[in-house]
């Protein structure tokens, strides 16, 4: 029988819910979709439930996701941003978290640079926790969004679908959850990308890695495209931005070269023109803002199932 409840009272992680939790979240994110595309697009059902936003690092689109995903359901939502609070004066995680606990918050959704500190987190105070990514990490609301999307242009189950993901993988916190959730849903699983920008041992999780861009287009089903992460990038792991374009960058007329027709995904933000061109990102094989959507409606269905544990 299909389970009606979270087998854990966090989402710190897609290596932390099983098959039957990934289920539920897609299950209960469909009925969200619908909601939020009726004219009237709030439902009560975080009613007196505050959820605090943690972000201890710059996002703005998962920020805005999950803020509108808490007002759709009608939470109390307090925001807070470390760029601008006492973080930068010292004060210690617990102590920033146990002051807005003092505040009654029910539910955190937090973003850090720590890998770790969600789950330090979960271990330390009496919320519900989301991880909105920590460090290098995991993403688990993204590789849940990326796998409901997939699902949805397929038009079928992942089980056997061949899924690629291409780019900075070293430096990705949503190529491993990724990589975790579809396995987890039966899909085979490549990354593809430059040999510096792949981490060592990742062939060790039960991945395919291929350094050649078209020969692995020609393979999968769905490319799902990363950003190249400059910012958590320490030392050049490549020349150029033109020459990255020219030999891992993904474009209509590669595209158009291919035998099947790929879906392609891209997490966001998109460096135009480096690992994606614009003719690709605005294209009918792109689902990238079928992803924002859908988004909303997999943030609603984990803040739901979260709240009906408390």
């Amino acid at each position: 029988m299909a389970s009606t409840q979270l087998s854990t009272d966090h989402v710190l992680g897609i290596k932390y819910l099983n098959v039957d939790d990934i289920n539920l979240i897609f299950e209960t994110a469909e009925n969200f979709k619908e909601v939020i595309n009726r004219p009237i697009k709030k439902v009560p059902s975080l009613r007196d439930v505050t959820v605090a936003n943690l972000f201890f690092e710059n996002s703005t689109r998962t920020r805005i996701s999950f803020e509108l995903a808490e007002k759709r359901l009608s939470a109390d939502v307090v925001n807070f941003s470390a760029a601008s609070s006492s973080v930068k004066k010292g004060e210690t995680l617990l102590d920033t978290v146990n002051n807005i606990l003092s505040m009654k918050v029910d539910m955190v959704v937090m973003r850090h640079p720590a890998p770790g500190a969600p789950a330090f987190l979960a271990n330390h105070i009496d919320a519900n926790i989301i991880n909105a990514g920590d460090g290098t990490h995991e993403h688990p609301t993204q590789a849940l969004l990326d796998a409901f999307s997939m699902r949805e242009a397929l038009q079928s189950d992942l089980a056997g679908k061949k899924i690629c993901i291409f780019g900075d993988i070293l430096h990705s916190r949503v190529a491993l959850s990724n990589i975790y959730c579809l396995q987890k849903l039966g899909a085979k699983v490549r990354v593809c990308g430059p040999p510096t920008l792949i981490p060592k041992y990742i062939n060790q999780l039960g991945v395919e890695v291929s350094y050649d861009v078209r020969q692995s287009l020609e393979w999968c089903d769905v490319a799902n495209v990363l950003r190249i992460q400059l910012e958590r990038q320490d030392i050049k792991y490549f020349p150029s931005l033109r020459e990255y374009a020219q030999y891992f960058g993904i474009n209509k007329s590669l595209l158009n070269s291919l035998d099947s027709e790929v879906v392609i995904m891209h997490p966001g933000p998109i460096n135009r023109g480096v690992e994606i061109t614009s003719d690709v990102a605005d294209s009918d094989q792109s689902i990238i803002l079928q992803q924002v959507e859908n988004g909303v409606a997999i943030r609603m269905a984990i803040l739901f199932l979260l709240a009906a544990k408390r």
